[in-house]
Parts: structure tokens; C-alpha cells; sequence
């Protein structure tokens, strides 16, 4: 299964970023965005590019609920 990840750009080198989320780095391209990115600003990265920009919040939203889907949950 592969999936999206939102993560936060940390540098931005023309086309190219590094991208941040709970202290994974990856190197990724942007020239598939339509909407200009920048430092600070959320994206969803898949197979090395950015797909698609996200504001904060639901980008933050879309990792919790992430997490918890992909937390092991309580066997007991």
C-alpha cells in the first residue's frame, strides 16, 4: 500500500524541497504543484513529489488521524 504523507517544507532549492514530518526528512520535487509552495508550508509528498498543498490545520488533522489508524491498538 503506498500512501500520502503531509509533511512541512524545511528548505526549498528551486524545484526541489526537503520535507519534515515527526523528524523523517525526505528530498522531493515540486514541479507537479499547481499552487506555489514555500518554507513553512504543508504538502502531501507520494513516491518523491509534492502532490498537493495543504493549509496547517488540516494537514495537522490528517496526521493525527493517521496515527491513530496506524498505532498498534490494545490487544487485551
Amino acid at each position: 500500500m503506498c500512501l500520502g504523507v503531509p509533511m512541512k517544507i524545511i528548505s526549498r532549492d528551486g524545484d526541489d524541497i526537503v520535507a519534515e514530518v515527526d523528524g523523517v526528512k525526505k528530498e522531493a520535487s515540486i514541479v507537479l504543484l499547481a499552487d506555489e509552495v514555500a518554507v513553512g508550508d504543508y504538502v502531501i509528498v507520494h513516491a518523491g513529489y509534492a502532490i498537493s498543498r495543504l493549509d496547517e490545520e488540516y494537514a495537522q488533522e490528517t496526521l493525527r488521524l493517521m496515527k491513530e489508524v496506524f498505532s498498534p491498538g490494545d490487544m487485551s
